[in-house]
C-alpha cells in the first residue's frame, strides 16, 4: 500500500507539471454507465429513480443536487479533474450540452442502467443501447463544431469510461423471478458479458481507442443488499460477493480477448472490488468510522426517493461514512477510489 501510495503521489506530481501548462491530458472524457457515473440524465426522466434533491448533492460545489448519487463528487469528477480539466463533461441531456462545452466530452449515464437493456426498461431509464445512440447524436454535433478531422482526432484520443452491471444484479435479476427462476447467475453473467463485448465493439467502430470498464463492487457489502439479502445479520452477503468476482473474472478475461483482436484498442478494467472492500472491512484504515450504515436517514435501505430532506437520521458528517445512502459511496469514498483508479488506468494516458 505505502509503495503504491509514493507511486501515485509521483504520478500525480507529474500530471499537475503537464497541466500547469494548460492542457489536459486527454482531448475529452466519454461516459457510460449507471448510477455511478450519472450526473443529471435521469433528471429529465419519467423514473423514480433520481438525486436531484437534497440531501443529494449537499457538499458538492454550491450545495447543489445535481442527479449525481452522492453527497458530493462522484470518482468520475475527481478522474476528470487528475486529468487536468476544469469542469465536467456535462449530462448529454442536460442545459449545458451545447456548443463548445461538447468538446470535452459528454455523460451518457444514467441511473438504473446496465448490459442488460431489461433493466434499464424495467426502471424507465436510458440503456446503454439507447446511451450509444446518444453519442452518435453527440459526435454528429462535434464534427459541426471542429470539423471531421478535428473530431476524430477527438474521438480517437479521448478516454471513454464505462460502469455497469450493478443495476443488473439488484435492481433486475436477484429480485426478478422472470430472471433468476430462469436462468443461474452463471448463465446471466454470460449474457451481459455478451452484451458489454458487443458495446465495446460498437464504441471501437465509432472511433474508441482508450477504453476503461469498472469492475463489479462488492455487492453483497452494500448496506442495502445486507438488509435485503443477509437474513438479519449485519456481514456482507457471501453469495453476492461470489457472484461479483465470478462476473469480474469473465469481465477480465472478455477485455482481453477484444484488445488481442482489435488493433490500437487499450482497454482497461478497474478493479473497484478489491480497494472498495478493503475499505469495507477496514475504514479506520481510511480515516472512516462507518462501513454498515449509510449517512442518508437509517442507513440500511434508503437511496433515491428514499433519501430525501425528510429522512430522519442523516449524519451530519459524511466524510465519516464509506456510504451516503444504501448503495452509493460517499464522496470520501470515491477520491480514494479515483487515485486508486488513477493508478490502475496509467495505459489509457501514456
Amino acid at each position: 500500500m505505502g509503495h503504491a501510495k509514493a507511486l501515485l503521489g509521483v504520478f500525480i506530481l507529474l500530471v499537475l507539471v503537464i497541466v500547469s501548462h494548460g492542457q489536459p491530458l486527454v482531448p475529452a472524457l466519454i461516459i457510460f454507465g449507471d448510477s455511478t457515473n450519472d450526473v443529471g440524465n435521469n433528471n429529465k426522466l419519467s423514473t423514480i429513480v433520481k438525486a436531484d434533491f437534497p440531501p443529494y448533492g449537499r457538499d458538492f460545489s454550491n450545495h447543489s443536487a445535481t442527479g449525481r448519487f452522492c453527497n458530493g463528487k462522484l470518482a468520475t469528477d475527481f478522474t476528470a479533474e487528475n486529468l487536468g480539466f476544469t469542469s465536467y463533461p456535462p449530462a448529454y441531456l442536460g442545459p449545458k450540452a451545447k456548443g463548445k462545452n461538447l468538446l470535452i466530452g459528454a455523460n451518457f449515464a444514467s441511473a438504473a442502467s446496465g448490459y442488460y437493456d431489461k433493466t434499464a426498461a424495467l426502471w424507465h431509464t436510458i440503456s446503454l443501447t439507447q446511451q450509444l445512440e446518444y453519442y452518435k447524436q453527440y459526435q454528429l454535433k462535434v464534427v459541426k463544431i471542429v470539423g471531421t478531422s478535428n473530431a476524430s482526432s477527438i474521438f480517437s484520443g479521448a478516454v471513454y469510461l464505462v460502469s455497469a452491471g450493478s443495476s443488473d444484479f439488484i435492481q433486475n435479476y436477484y429480485i426478478n423471478p422472470l430472471l433468476y427462476k430462469f436462468y443461474t447467475v452463471d448463465q446471466f453473467s454470460d449474457i451481459l458479458i455478451h452484451s458489454f463485448s458487443s458495446f465495446v465493439q460498437k464504441l471501437y467502430r465509432l472511433g474508441a481507442r482508450k477504453i476503461g470498464v469498472t469492475s463489479l463492487p462488492p455487492l453483497g457489502c452494500l448496506p442495502a443488499t445486507i438488509t435485503l439479502f443477509g437474513l438479519d445479520s449485519n456481514v456482507c452477503v457471501k453469495k453476492l460477493n461470489r457472484d461479483a468476482v465470478s462476473f469480474n473474472k469473465k469481465l477480465n478475461a472478455s477485455a482481453i480477448g477484444l484488445q488481442k483482436r482489435l488493433s490500437n484498442l487499450t482497454i482497461v478494467v478497474f478493479d473497484v472490488y478489491n480497494p472498495l472492500l478493503d475499505i469495507i472491512k477496514k475504514p479506520s484504515d481510511s480515516g472512516l468510522f462507518e462501513a454498515r450504515k449509510a449517512c442518508c436517514g437509517t442507513g440500511v435501505v434508503e437511496t433515491s426517493i428514499l433519501c430525501n430532506k425528510e429522512s430522519p437520521g442523516t449524519c451530519a458528517n459524511a466524510t465519516e461514512y464509506v456510504f451516503w445512502d444504501s448503495v452509493h459511496p460517499s464522496e470520501a469514498v470515491n477520491k480514494i477510489l479515483s487515485d486508486d483508479l488513477l493508478i490502475q488506468g496509467i495505459s489509457l494516458i501514456s
